[in-house]
């Protein structure tokens, strides 16, 4: 690529050697990235409920303790009443005697029929003493059946009502952390009430961060790309992870009637120390798109591109003479820009206009 050099004329011998404010091609790696605010979030968390109605006996956890899985958290005293365990064994105490009352009838009443039947071969019984003798024989026996079957069904009663005094102990299904409790010992809960969750367990090991990305960003995201954040409560420090999804319904509110829409965007971080919590902002960056060892100019050597979408810069050489370039760039961001060519690594790029100094006559002529 051709350069026009021009030479600038010389200052007067008692005038001080020219200034340029000028910064240096150089080769490093850029990103280009996609910022966005957001908000961390429980990647893993349960609620708790109760599986039995009765009064909360004791809370054996508070907020913030770490637990282990099948740990106990509530004991619940059981609203069911003892007497009804009482009248449980009283019932079928009944059923069984009444069992045993139909079995000796039916034997009687089979012996009967036995008997009929006989008879009947040989023609010495009326016709409807032997079918009277059938009939309660067969009578006999549905009673037995009806009151075995209302045996079977009180036990499985019984077996549903001790089970649920069992699970007077309310357990952790995971290992984690206590992070909100609503029971109270006194309290009175009702069975997987949905509405009133006695406590809350989350795994902290890992959190979620939901970013607010733009409309005309989003499109520019993929499932697994480079993402990280920092957070105010820790300067400095970087957490990092990979895209996990895209929310593809705008958040409530935006999108409507003209207005920009924007999308939540989930990726996880690891919080091996549980330094991050629930509710802390988040700067996120998302990385589109990246380059090692590229030639880079800071931004603020680049002024408009043209038509063709090259940019003029104004080089300085060592010999304070200014040459113009056209520059094709390729990625870059606010703070630096891929040269892809017409500079080298160490060229000196005039930041601003060049200095209008006309050049000499012999300077002019040349040049042309």
């Amino acid at each position: 690529m051709l350069a026009q050099v021009t030479k600038l004329s010389a200052p007067p011998a008692s005038a001080a050697p020219a200034k340029f404010d000028t910064v240096t091609v150089r080769r490093g790696d850029i990103q280009q990235t996609v910022d966005a605010p957001g908000k961390l979030q429980l990647h893993k968390w349960v609620d708790t409920y109760a599986q039995i109605a009765g009064e909360v006996k004791d809370v054996l956890v508070a907020v913030g303790d770490t637990i282990q899985a099948d740990q106990a958290l509530v004991d619940i005293t059981p609203a069911q009443q003892p007497a009804k365990a009482a009248s449980n064994r009283a019932q079928m105490a009944r059923l069984q005697a009444d069992l045993a009352d139909q079995r000796g009838q039916l034997d009687f009443a089979q012996l009967q029929f036995k008997r009929q039947t006989q008879l009947k071969a040989q023609n010495a019984t009326r016709e409807d003493a032997f079918e009277s003798a059938r009939m309660n024989a067969s009578s006999a026996s549905a009673r037995v059946d009806a009151i075995t079957a209302q045996i079977h069904e009180l036990e499985a009663t019984s077996k549903i009502d001790e089970e649920a005094r069992q699970k007077t102990i309310v357990r952790s299904p995971i290992a984690g952390t206590v992070v909100s409790l609503t029971a109270r010992t006194g309290q009175m809960v009702a069975a997987a009430q949905p509405a009133a969750p006695l406590l809350r367990i989350a795994d902290l090991s890992e959190m979620t961060v939901a970013a607010r990305v733009a409309e005309n960003d989003v499109t520019r995201l993929r499932p697994g790309m480079a993402a990280s954040f920092t957070t105010p409560g820790y300067p400095g420090k970087r957490w990092s992870g990979k895209l996990r999804q895209v929310i593809p319904i705008p958040v409530d509110g935006t999108g409507e009637q003209g207005k920009q829409a924007f999308y939540i965007v989930l990726f996880e971080v690891k919080n091996p120390d549980h330094e991050l919590m629930s509710g802390m902002s988040a700067q996120v960056q998302f990385v589109v798109a990246q380059a090692r060892d590229a030639l880079l100019l800071p931004a603020n050597g680049l002024g408009a591109p043209d038509e063709d979408g090259l940019y003029n810069v104004n080089v300085l050489d060592a010999g304070q003479r200014v040459s113009a370039r056209k520059v094709k760039i390729g990625l870059h961001n606010s703070q630096q820009a891929q040269i892809l060519s017409g500079l080298a690594a160490g060229d000196k790029v005039l930041v601003g206009p060049a200095p209008n100094v006309l050049p000499t006559p012999a300077a002019a002529a040349s040049s042309s």
